[in-house]
């Protein structure tokens, strides 16, 4: 699957809390005091899709196979971490391994749960990461721009591009600003950038941690870092992590009554699923038949070989072509065989962009 977004926040923020619920394990350790997240945690959650229960009943599969999406818990950053602060670079490496960020952020006062900064400021505690993990990139550049442009100066076109692409960042980071902000036109310059690995290029989701009360309307402090996440250009989710967790350990049609009793309509962790999903840029394919209904993950964009390489590296190299019918064409026609007799069935080649909800059959050869 491979798809990961990292938990990352200030201590005692909510953020193994969040993640116990998330996937409904102990295995990080939510206590409160500092750092008691050593190493990062990783678990695995079921992307809630409402079309599989659908598909299942159209073609009277056996069972279904959702999509999934990993969440790495990762321990809390302070002041100083791009320093060797508190954990430090132990913990900037876990986060340059993931694809996207979720930013925990206390919204809520609790004197029983102590705050590395002794009082309750988002923002302030928002800035403090950013400004580490900018601290970091630029550190990691300046260091190795050297050897760069010493290979650009004797002509090396490699270097000279990659040159270039730095120089862009680096400007950016000595602003103050994220490198996710540079924008390049040239597809190769993209691909430089990225293999730059960047903390500061990962997409974020700000998670305004509130408590019970304030988990339906948000609260003064949620409301600011909402203002704030647009300025950014990002987003922000409204959670409590205290009802997540009590959530987490009853039965299905117990959370319901729950969710009712609090005025709320859904799970927030099923909102951050989703909208994880949506920060990475994901969108779900689908494959039907009377032994499974399955849900396959895939980045928007992608064309028919690639997602045939998702269920098997031999379906792409063997790729001939891909038969498709839209979600929504598949249920008019109540499946596949209606489907074809109604010339909603479409034979689709190597250069077919495969879209959210496409239900795909591929041709190989091998």
């Amino acid at each position: 699957m491979g798809f990961n977004c990292g938990i990352i926040g200030l201590p005692n923020v909510g953020k193994s809390t969040l993640f116990n619920a998330l996937t409904s394990t102990i295995n990080a350790q939510a206590a409160n005091y500092p750092f008691c997240t050593i190493e990062p945690n990783v678990g695995r959650v079921l992307v809630p899709d409402a079309r599989l229960d659908t598909l299942q009943q159209i073609d009277k599969a056996q069972k279904i196979i959702p999509t999934q999406l990993e969440f790495v818990d990762i321990a809390g950053l302070v002041k100083g971490a791009s320093k060797g602060e508190g954990l430090g670079n132990q913990f900037l490496g876990n986060i340059r391994e993931v694809d996207a960020l979720l930013h925990v952020l206390r919204c809520f006062e609790d004197g029983n749960i102590t705050h590395v900064e002794s009082t309750i400021d988002p923002i302030r505690d928002a800035e403090t990461i950013n400004t580490e993990l900018m601290i970091a990139d630029l550190e990691s550049l300046e260091k190795r721009i050297v050897p760069i442009q010493k290979k650009a100066h004797g002509g090396d076109k490699e270097a000279i591009a990659t040159l270039g692409v730095m120089e862009k960042v680096l400007d950016v980071l000595k602003e103050g600003q994220p490198a996710r902000i540079v924008q390049f036109d040239d597809e190769a310059d993209v691909k430089i950038a990225k293999s730059l690995c960047l903390l500061t290029t990962k997409p974020v989701l700000y998670i305004c941690n509130v408590d019970e009360k304030s988990a339906g309307t948000g609260n003064e402090f949620s409301k600011k870092v909402f203002e704030f996440a647009e300025k950014e250009g990002n987003k922000a989710l409204l959670i409590s992590a205290e009802i997540e967790a009590e959530l987490s350990v009853l039965e299905e049609s117990d959370q319901k009554d729950y969710l009712e009793a609090l005025g709320l309509k859904e799970k927030g962790l099923d909102r951050l699923i989703k909208t994880g999903y949506d920060l990475l840029g994901l969108i779900t394919f689908f494959t039907s038949g009377p032994k499974e209904a399955h849900a396959w993950t895939l980045k928007k964009g992608s064309f028919a070989p690639q997602a045939a390489g998702v269920i098997h590296t031999d379906f792409e190299k063997g790729f001939i072509r891909a038969e498709v019918v839209s979600y929504e064409d598949y249920v008019t026609c109540n499946g596949e065989t209606k489907a074809k007799e109604l010339g909603k069935l479409r034979l689709e080649g190597k250069t077919y962009q495969i879209l959210d909800g496409d239900v795909v059959h591929f041709l190989f050869n091998v």
